[in-house]
Order: structure tokens, then C-alpha cells, then sequence
């Protein structure tokens, strides 16, 4: 899907074709479209490949007069069984040429959706670099609202598991503690995609964009910080559960041991009263059941109280 757009009275509104100084939005698009946007736009094929690589990494890179700059963005989605929640990251290129400002993307997002309906304000087509830096801080934005996402969850999580203790809710745990991995991890490949552009040798930068980058760049540690935090809770919270988990497994144990011991009393007890082999000293069956009784409230008592 194509679609382009350009700022009308300070409103980035859809039109029916390009034109110089519009942002152009390339979505899931088929081999046909790929090959649209390569001759339309003149477009370095090498670029518009690797933007569409879902293991790209974040890099910016420079051809001619054409600068590739691809990003991760977070995305949040309900799983299969709609229960809970799943996030993770995706890569989307930007190509910036001389006459537009190009987004390719594999699948729709919500960084686009939000850029198109205008929930971002004082955004011009015209002026590419500060409508690029827009984006990257709707993104770095995105990131921290995320972050808040997943330790209210982790919370949420953390009191069920309280009260009891289910492979669900430890799943759930494991879920959140990845996702703050991928998190991290592409933040950090952000944030050096970030430096790169602040030095300027690969994009020229005016004096409000040097501001703007430098808001988007203090965002991206924020989130960097963020999820580093969070990821020690968590992995700090899986650890003290996996121990708690593990010492009821040892209690449970113990107690099935201490009534095995208890059981085994009576069944010796008889055991020796049910063999025929001579005249007992106490004959009758009143001596074995008292026998057994008293020995097995003693050894009740006394494996009880070493419990404690």
C-alpha cells in the first residue's frame, strides 16, 4: 500500500499523487509496489530491500544523495488467546532524498497511524529532517509509554502470584522479562543511530533540529534507564519466586515424609503381631492397637515439633 501525504494548513492531509516535499508511506507492499517506488521515486533498490528486512538492525547509511535510516519502533499486541498482552520491536526505513521523505514498513503501525491523524503537532513535510526527528520521537515516546505498560502488568502479575502460584502468571513474567531484553537492546541500537545523526556529517542540521534531535536523544536514555530498572526487578522478582516456589516444593516434601514415618508405625507394629511365631508376653488384640496408637502420637509429636 502507497499512500501519499503533505502538510495543508498545518494538517498532514492525504493526496491523490506525489509531489515535492510530500511524505510518501510504503506499507506491506507486494513486489509490484516495491518496483513503483524504486522507478517513481528513484530510489536506491539496495535502500528500499533492506528497509524491508525484518532483521535489519538499526543503522543510518548514505548513498549519493540519499540517506537510509532505519529504526526499531515498539509494538504492543493482544496474544492468540487474548489474555495478555505481547511486545516486542520492528524495523521501519526511512529514506530521505531530495525531494521526499519516504517510510517503508512491513506491516501498519501505530508511530504512522498517529503521524496521519494528526496526534502529532507542528509536523511539515516540507521540512524532511524535523519531520524525520517528529518521528523518532513519537517512537522514543512510544518506548516509555510501553515501559509504563509492562511494569504495571509486571505488578498486576507479581500480586496473583502472591496468592497463588500458577504457570501462567510465571509465564507472563518470562514474557515481560524478554520483551524488556528486545526493548533494551534495540533502544541501544537507537540511541547510536541518534548520535550518528547528531554529529551532522550525514544530515544537515539546523539549529532547531540540533534541539529537537537532542529532546529525541534524552527520551531514548530515559527508556534505555527505564528498561534497564525494570529489567532488574523483574529478573530480581522471577528469582526470589523461583526460590519461594522451590522452598514449598522442600515443605510440601517434608511433610509428605514426616506422614509416611507416621504411617509406617501402626503397619510395623502389626506387622510383628500378625506373625506366627510363638506366645506373645501381652496376648490379645487391645495390646497392639495402644501400642500402636501411643507410638504413633509420640513420633506425631515429636517429628511436629522438629518441624517448627
Amino acid at each position: 500500500m502507497i499512500k501519499f501525504y503533505k502538510t495543508i494548513d498545518n494538517l498532514i492531509t492525504e493526496i491523490d499523487v506525489a509531489e515535492p516535499g510530500c511524505w510518501v508511506s510504503v506499507i506491506s507492499p507486494d513486489e509490484n509496489e516495491i518496483r513503483r517506488v524504486i522507478t517513481e521515486f528513484e530510489l536506491d533498490a539496495g535502500f528500499v530491500r533492506s528497509a524491508l528486512d525484518e532483521e535489519e538492525s538499526a543503522r543510518i547509511e548514505t548513498e549519493d544523495d540519499q540517506t537510509l535510516v532505519i529504526i526499531d519502533y515498539p509494538v504492543a499486541e493482544k496474544t492468540e488467546d487474548e489474555e495478555q498482552m505481547s511486545y516486542y520491536t520492528m524495523p521501519m526505513g526511512i529514506i530521505l532524498s531530495s525531494s521526499y521523505v519516504v517510510t517503508i514498513s512491513l506491516r501498519d503501525n501505530i508511530i504512522l497511524s498517529e503521524m496521519t491523524s494528526g496526534v502529532v503537532k507542528n509536523v511539515k513535510t516540507t521540512l524532511k529532517t524535523r519531520f524525520i526527528l517528529h518521528m523518532l520521537l513519537r517512537i522514543a515516546t512510544k518506548y516509555l509509554q510501553y515501559l509504563k505498560q509492562i511494569d504495571k502488568i509486571s505488578h498486576l502479575t507479581e500480586h496473583r502470584l502472591h496468592k497463588s502460584m500458577k504457570n501462567k502468571e510465571l509465564i507472563q513474567l518470562l514474557g515481560l522479562e524478554k520483551s524488556l531484553v528486545y526493548f533494551s537492546t534495540s533502544l541501544k541500537s537507537d540511541e547510536i543511530v541518534l548520535e550518528k545523526i547528531l554529529r551532522g556529517r550525514i544530515i544537515k542540521l539546523y539549529e532547531e533540529d540540533q534541539d529537537l534531535l537532542e529532546d529525541v536523544l534524552i527520551e531514548v536514555k530515559q527508556a534505555i534507564e527505564m528498561a534497564n530498572i525494570y529489567s532488574s526487578i523483574l529478573s530480581g522478582t522471577m528469582d526470589a519466586f523461583a526460590s519461594i516456589i522451590s522452598n514449598n516444593l522442600n515443605i510440601v516434601m517434608k511433610r509428605l515424609t514426616i506422614l509416611t514415618i507416621i504411617m509406617a508405625i501402626p503397619t510395623i507394629v502389626f506387622s510383628y503381631y500378625g506373625m506366627n511365631v510363638g506366645v506373645y508376653p501381652i496376648p490379645g488384640t487391645w495390646f497392639p492397637l495402644v501400642l500402636a496408637l501411643v507410638a504413633t502420637v509420640t513420633a506425631g509429636v515429636i517429628l511436629l515439633k522438629s518441624e517448627k
